[in-house]
């Protein structure tokens, strides 16, 4: 049996040539002998045939602009320069135009089925694929395993790796960032490819932006047993669903049609454009929806639960706009409008973008920002899409059912978004409290959240047949399963799809927020540890201990300067900069809006009294009056309260203390740590504490510092939505002592190598292949322990060092170098050992750039180091063949005839000419291809274009033909027509006898 690479790449085109019926194509190191031109980034032949098959009548106008020798060129010129200037997604969705002639380079698949014609274009798109693509024209032997092409353009590189050859995905993705530098090599430049994928026997990842070492890769794998990567494959590969399902033909013009996006943002005057690619849960979900819509119509209830991290945003717009424009088998239209409410501006905005580049006409999207008429006048004029806020949603219910035989889908964002508070029904617009108590005891009571508010008014109607509800929530509620959630035979309810936390977890998009979890208790007792070992630091927030007994007794003050402390000493390095700073920030989270108030004034005055040079903001909604004093947000922060968000990311304010307000629907990367002084209960725990998990670069972990809730009911509200392990409780700083102990037991590596290698990693401008000979000594100790358990135990004992360090490094500080050489050496270590074949539980934080950390350690001091080409012929050459009788009987006639028509004298010794001429053309499997599917008259379209590419090769063979062919139009003409009915007949006679 073959293992190698080549027989899995192989395996990859079979599929796809024999089952997609994709073209198998050639690239060589000199374009002479290849279909892949390097320098234009294209096959020319596919390009022609598909618009010469499609639009002949277009491309004989724009021949007889340019003239039939200068056409190919001119017309590669432009499309290059479109390229250039608009990228590959919007040449293949708008075509280009060239003298007033328009061309479609791809045609999609139509709405409905009633224009035959549009069906039979959409069915004349060409696939193929170039195994080892030779793409540069510098250095000319590097290949790429796998190019697949639409109409003769780029759209997908491959990158394959097999593991049974000890090559991964990891790999994959090293060899894109490390061997292909879209600097100088087009294909690989920024919207020339779609996408770029790593690709192994169980996994897929994908880019849309190559960047060198900075290249980001995302994910493209289904999810197994609610985590990350793909389900076993009894059939073959687990990774086989990319090659089977998604560049399926139907499936890729999906994707380029109605999928991928360009997104474009302006930050402080400079424009950043990123390719939108979806990821495998928002295809699928899109495309299960739909189906589902389009077979059942409406009057349907479908719940999507998906994590924070899962792209909502992106998923949300993508299904409006199919929605929008679904039809049935009947070719009816499933709605007449999508409905999409949402507290999210950026969505309102991120809608209209998205559908712009999929439909022509402008005024797809309306967006509700005035009053309810407007809502009623989009509703009834039957507006594609319309956006609105929660507070429209009865309005919305009530006239939809007015509305007699129209049909809507209404989709719900998120709905208990509270940054505004205006969902909040529950909560007083004046909170009037003389004490803290009583300012809690009044709200106590949980606010009643906008998904509370959808539930009730669903509650309280008859399910409406001609309404279709689609509601994303990453934390549903119990009602909400039920009246959302599809049925199941035990009596319980499950949503129509699931994307959960734990994928969105160990794919990267967020951060678990319970890997640093911590009581105050907990933190208390590891203080005191601390204040009685010589070997930790004395900072402030253990001599802030002493004299403390009981929690009940802690007042604000005493809690804020522990809060600040902690803070100071523990959270403000993290998250460094470019400059090496620190830029993490923290939030309080209090029990009412009196305790706000009241954390604000002392966070303060401590920041003020210690000279601490950073700043605090306060967030809840309307007013309270204390002691006949009114307090509002804005009047606390000196600006509007519509600008706390903006002004929090000011890199001055480190503090935001709330009270209900931004506990939900806050997103901030730079959040690291958070103090909790509030009871939180089933799904608002696992709100309020996910407003840590958003990821930035230099972000690998967080802290949660509880001084309100046992951690037992923390874990019961997370179980429902994350099977996670609550660290912090019942650990001893003394135990990193032990494991540091158990792991030198194994002999794998000395305590100098340890210092060697850490020194080395933290030396500036070192490069990191200096690192890999000295890991791999390492690692070669570790594959030469014979016993499978053991080098799993020694993996278990290193990634627990790993946690307990990162956890308990965010509480004390140690004063022992050595602790610290060892974290980062084991995290370098682990990320260096191989995989035993298992699945592992190796924590995001685990797999994270250790550049952030390096730059953090450089900075803290915590370890200090010792000190272009000319275009070329894309035609393969051909062995002249020899004349059969019959050939060259027919050639013999042409010469005669020429010789007859236009006085020359050439003889049966030109026919040799002739015959390479012809035998050229008809062994082009391009033509042979096109002559199965076209007509006579678009195959003779395609014939001439070729035939000027062909004869360039022969110019040195017979210069005095090449000139009068060329020269003498009427005589260029006739050999065409002539050498044409040859081609045709032998391609024609070919095809019969198959």
């Amino acid at each position: 049996m073959d293992i190698s690479e080549k027989a899995f790449e192989s395996h990859i085109e079979d599929y796809l040539c024999n089952r997609h019926r994709y073209r198998s194509r050639i690239s060589k190191p000199k374009d002479k002998d290849s279909h892949y031109d390097k320098n234009l980034c294209l096959d020319w032949e596919l390009l022609l045939e598909f618009i010469t098959a499609t639009q002949p009548d277009t491309w004989e106008k724009l021949t007889e602009q340019h003239g039939q020798t200068t056409v190919r060129q001119k017309f590669l010129n432009r499309l290059n320069r479109e390229i250039d200037r608009r990228g590959t997604l919007d040449v293949l969705r708008r075509g280009i135009k060239d003298y007033g002639c328009y061309f479609q380079l791809a045609y999609f698949a139509p709405v409905s089925t009633f224009n035959s014609e549009h069906q039979e274009l959409y069915r004349k798109n060409i696939l193929s694929a170039v195994r080892q693509c030779h793409y540069s024209a510098i250095e000319t032997k590097d290949a790429i395993d796998l190019v697949l092409f639409l109409n003769g353009l780029p759209i997908f590189t491959i990158e394959l790796k097999n593991k049974q050859t000890r090559q991964t995905v990891e790999n994959a993705r090293e060899q894109y960032k490390r061997d292909r530098d879209p600097k100088h090599e087009p294909l690989l430049q920024f919207k020339r490819c779609l996408a770029h994928f790593a690709v192994d026997d169980d996994e897929v990842w994908m880019t849309t932006r190559l960047e060198g070492k900075s290249t980001y890769f995302l994910p493209f794998n289904r999810g197994y047993n609610g985590a990350a990567g793909n389900p076993p494959n009894p059939n073959g590969y687990a990774s086989a669903y990319l090659w089977e399902d998604i560049f399926s033909p139907d499936s890729v013009l999906d994707i380029i049609g109605n999928f991928i996006h360009l997104a474009v943002e302006d930050r402080n005057g400079t424009r950043r454009e990123q390719l939108i690619f979806p990821r495998y849960h928002q295809c699928d979900t899109v495309k299960k929806l739909a189906a589902h819509a389009r077979e059942y119509g409406t009057g349907q209830h479908y719940l999507i639960q998906h994590s924070a991290g899962s792209g909502k945003s992106n998923t949300i717009a993508w299904l409006a706009h199919r929605l929008a424009f679904l039809h049935n088998v009947e070719n009816h239209r499933v709605f007449d409008s999508v409905i999409v409410i949402t507290d999210r501006r950026v969505l309102d905005r991120q809608l209209q973008i998205t559908v712009r580049q999929f439909e022509q006409s402008p005024g797809s999207v309306v967006v509700i920002d005035k009053h309810s008429d407007q809502l009623v006048e989009a509703l009834t004029s039957g507006a594609a899409i319309i956006v609105c806020t929660l507070q429209k949603f009865p309005v919305i219910v009530k006239k939809v059912n007015q509305l007699t035989g129209r049909h809507f889908a209404i989709i719900v964002d998120e709905a208990h978004s509270s940054q505004s508070g205006e969902a909040s029904k529950s909560l007083k617009e004046v909170l009037r409290a003389q004490s803290l108590e009583e300012a809690e005891q009044l709200e106590l009571e949980e606010s009643q959240t906008g998904e509370d508010l959808i539930n009730q008014s669903l509650e309280a109607r008859q399910k409406q047949l001609n309404l279709s509800f689609f509601a994303f929530t990453a934390t549903p509620k119990q009602k909400t399963l039920e009246i959302f959630g599809q049925p199941q035979p035990d009596g319980s309810f499950q949503p129509f799809d699931l994307y959960t936390m734990q994928q969105a977890i160990e794919e990267g998009f967020i951060l678990d927020v319970l890997q640093n979890y911590t009581t105050f208790e907990t933190y208390f007792n590891l203080l005191k540890i601390a204040a009685d070992d010589p070997r930790y630091e004395k900072g402030k927030a253990i001599s802030l201990l002493r004299g403390y007994v009981e929690l009940h007794q802690y007042t604000i003050a005493r809690k804020t300067a522990l809060m600040v402390e902690h803070f100071w000493e523990n959270t403000r390095h993290q998250i460094p900069g470019e400059n090496g700073n620190g830029q993490a920030k923290a939030m309080i989270v209090t029990r009412s809006r009196l305790h706000a108030i009241f954390y604000k004034q002392a966070v303060d005055d401590y920041l003020k009294q210690e000279g601490y040079s950073v700043k605090a903001l306060v967030a809840f909604s309307g007013t309270v009056n204390y002691n006949n004093l009114d307090y509002t947000e804005a009047q606390m922060n000196g600006f509007s309260d519509k600008q706390t968000a903006e002004q929090f990311k000011k890199p001055d304010y480190r503090f935001l203390i709330v009270a209900e307000k931004f506990q939900t629907g806050f997103d901030q990367p730079l959040l690291h740590t958070m103090y909790v002084d509030k009871i939180l209960s089933s799904v608002a725990a696992v709100q309020t504490l996910s407003r840590l998990n958003r990821t930035h670069p230099h972000k690998t972990e967080t802290m949660v510092l509880d001084f309100a809730n046992h951690v037992d009911d923390i874990q019961s509200a997370f179980e429902p939505y994350f099977e996670a392990t609550i660290l912090s409780e019942g650990t001893n700083p003394n135990k990193l002592y032990d494991l540091q102990a158990v792991l030198e037991a194994f002999n794998l590596y000395t305590t100098e190598q340890v210092a060697e290698i850490v020194e080395l990693y933290l030396r500036q401008g070192e490069k990191a292949a200096k690192l890999q000979p000295l890991l791999r000594i390492i690692v070669g100790r570790y594959a030469y322990i014979p016993d499978l358990e053991k080098r799993m135990e020694f993996k278990h004992r290193l990634r627990s060092f790993i946690q307990l360090y990162a956890f308990l490094s965010q509480v004390i500080t140690f004063k022992d170098a050595d602790l610290e050489r060892l974290y980062l050496f084991s995290r370098l270590l682990l990320r260096a050992l191989p995989s035993e074949n298992q699945k592992s539980s190796l924590n995001v934080a685990e797999y994270a750039d250790l550049e952030s950390y390096r730059i953090q350690k450089s900075f803290s001091g915590k370890i200090s180091p010792k000190s272009g080409a000319s275009q070329l012929d894309p035609f393969a050459e051909l062995e002249p063949a020899g004349l059969t009788d019959p050939e060259k009987a027919a050639l013999s006639e042409i010469i005669a005839d020429i010789n007859r028509r236009f006085g020359t004298d050439f003889t049966e010794g030109d026919l040799i000419f002739f015959a390479e001429l012809k035998t050229r053309l008809a062994a082009n499997q391009s033509l042979q291809a096109s002559a199965k599917v076209n007509t006579r008259e678009n195959v003779q379209l395609f014939h001439d274009a070729l035939f000027d590419a062909v004869l360039q090769t022969m110019i040195d063979s017979n210069f005095e033909m090449f000139k009068r062919i060329n020269d003498n139009e009427e005589f260029g003409r006739l050999v065409r027509e002539k050498i044409f009915g040859q081609v045709y007949q032998e391609i024609i006679n070919k095809l019969k006898v198959r």
